[in-house]
């Protein structure tokens, strides 16, 4: 993307985002302007798949289909089913984002400019149409968090029609240039957005993004002469930046993550669709990563992640835990108030043999005591895993000014290898 693509790209998007800005706050538009952003993305590349694959050898388009015919209603049927086996869900030629803006901007003759209830079934029929096929866990519940129904859109059903279509117009004058395979100019929208969100959020932002200098640095050192990955995986994903990231440096097969907040997790699903990944490429899954693992089985040889810092955890609430395989070898749980170390553990338990791993900690994981300290000593001196821990400046991340270290884990170190130590708080 060029400098005068990028200033422009960001001027409509907040052009965008001022039509809410003052009727609710960041953390709350953001989940009525990325839904919107994902529709219109899925709307447009349906319809280009469609043409250009599909119906390229037909005298007529996608949105000339007429459904109410016995033809039309065939040719939508086998339609249908390509785009569920392709894309993963299907959309009606009247149910595209194009069609929804010109029928509220009074562009259809004979139409009513009231959008808000059809534009409530458009966001429910992309999940059932994925429901019983491979593609349902990527896009069950995506749209949960576009509540059409809040007052703070206005005041009567009116007045949230005349907002959505403004907002939904207004997005309809970006151009995300799909048909440029080498351009990821919608994935750039949303990665600039969300990040945006998220210092706009403040504490909250750090929930669901990591700076993007501190994630393609995490990327950077664990593909190093790696032109190709496995598997990829962060137990804390987010809006999934991290693992998106380690994509920028290698070729990655599958992407997995896990994700305790209901809204990250949609962020997350998105993103990944949004960035070209396929719905057969990705498992992000939603719960709680310490007490409810739910990749069980994975060994990655990449993993990433940047956990919420000195989370409280349920160490002393389940027995069960003390005897779980990724805990259970050092002695002794991470405490309770501290889930540094916990995340610490489950991603070495998750990690490949030929694998590496960079994980984001508070400071204080360097050098706190009692059950943190006996963990780090088993992992330094009977495991050898510790790769190099980088001191990083404070004030990186939303929501803290607490400064943070960058530590680097690998299972195939030699005996007698040192531990690098590098200071970058001043860099």
């Amino acid at each position: 993307m060029t400098t005068d693509q990028k200033r422009l790209l960001e001027k409509q998007l907040w052009a965008v985002a001022n039509t809410l800005r003052g009727k609710m706050n960041a953390d709350e538009y953001k989940n009525y302007i990325l839904g919107f952003i994902f529709y219109k993305y899925l709307s447009e590349r349906l319809e280009r798949f469609v043409n250009e694959k599909l119906l390229a050898s037909e005298n007529f388009t996608f949105s000339e289909i007429d459904p109410s015919t016995a033809k039309g209603t065939e040719i939508l049927g086998a339609i249908q089913t390509a785009c569920i086996e392709e894309l993963g869900f299907f959309l009606k030629p009247d149910r595209l984002f194009a069609h929804l803006v010109k029928k509220g901007t009074g562009q259809l003759e004979n139409q009513d400019t009231f959008i808000l209830e059809e534009l409530k079934q458009v966001l429910n029929s992309i999940e059932q149409t994925s429901m019983g096929t491979s593609s349902e866990d990527d896009f069950k519940g995506l749209f949960q968090d576009v509540d059409l129904t809040s007052s703070k859109l206005g005041r009567s059903e009116n007045k949230k029609n005349e907002v959505i279509v403004e907002v939904l117009s207004l997005l309809s004058e970006i151009d995300f240039q799909l048909e440029d395979s080498k351009s990821d100019l919608l994935g750039d929208a949303y990665e600039y957005l969300i990040g945006e969100f998220a210092a706009g959020a403040g504490k909250k932002g750090g929930e669901f993004y990591t700076p993007a200098q501190v994630s393609r640095l995490l990327a950077q050192i664990t593909t190093m002469g790696k032109k190709r990955v496995k598997s990829v995986y962060d137990p804390t994903c987010g809006s999934g930046s991290l693992l998106l990231r380690v994509g920028d440096y290698t070729q990655v097969s599958t992407y997995y993550g896990q994700e305790l907040n209901p809204t990250t997790y949609n962020l997350a699903r998105m993103n990944m669709i949004l960035h070209g990944i396929h719905f057969d490429n990705f498992s992000i899954r939603l719960g709680d990563t310490l007490t409810d693992d739910m990749h069980l089985d994975l060994q990655a040889e990449v993993i990433v992640a940047n956990p919420p810092f000195s989370a409280k955890w349920k160490s002393d609430a389940d027995p069960a835990l003390a005897a779980d395989e990724r805990f259970s070898q050092y002695g002794r749980l991470a405490p309770k108030s501290y889930a540094d170390y916990a995340f610490v553990t489950h991603m070495l338990h998750h990690l490949a043999e030929n694998g590496s791993m960079a994980v984001v900690l508070p400071h204080g994981a360097l050098f706190r005591g009692a059950a943190e300290g006996q963990i780090r000593q088993y992992i330094i001196e009977k495991q050898n895993a510790l790769d190099a821990v980088i001191g990083l400046p404070d004030n990186l991340f939303y929501g803290t000014s607490i400064p943070a270290v960058i530590m680097v884990f690998k299972k195939c170190r030699e005996e007698d290898q040192d531990i690098l130590f590098i200071d970058a708080s001043n860099e």
